[in-house]
């Protein structure tokens, strides 16, 4: 899987309502409840996801600061083979059912968030598969 190339949708637990710095973005409430964060990496996508899902690192994407929330975990990981492009494609039909957190990991595309405020991820089980994460 190290040569996988596609797109990612981390599904994130926020344990309680939190006030976030998310660099250029400003502060940001995030109220308590599961979270969509799509993603792309063309090379070495499960090295990037492992990079999520570590506490420590450098913080350099928007998630990086929501992720670096004592409050925020990871819960599960959802991917799919696909080019770069599939990543503004998977995060459409996820925006016209939750709340987008507007700004937040689309400076490179039109879209209006790459993060969302969701019910619930049954949705993705249908389109992507899961990625295995040790929780």
């Amino acid at each position: 899987m190290n040569t996988l190339k596609g797109i990612y949708v981390l599904i994130i637990q926020v344990g309680k309502d939190v006030n976030v710095d998310v660099g250029a973005l400003g502060k940001i409430a995030f109220i308590k409840g599961l979270y969509a964060y799509v993603g792309s990496a063309q090379t070495n996508m499960e090295q990037r996801i492992k990079r999520h899902l570590r506490k420590e690192k450098r913080k350099f994407w928007h998630i990086d600061y929501l992720l670096d929330n004592d409050s925020a975990k990871i819960v599960k990981v959802f991917f799919k083979k696909a080019s770069k492009t599939e990543e503004c494609r998977i995060a459409k039909p996820i925006d016209e059912r939750s709340k987008p957190i507007c700004g937040f990991g689309c400076s490179d595309c039109n879209c209006k968030s790459h993060l969302f405020q969701i019910e619930n991820y049954r949705f993705m089980q249908e389109t992507m598969q899961v990625f295995p994460v040790e929780t």
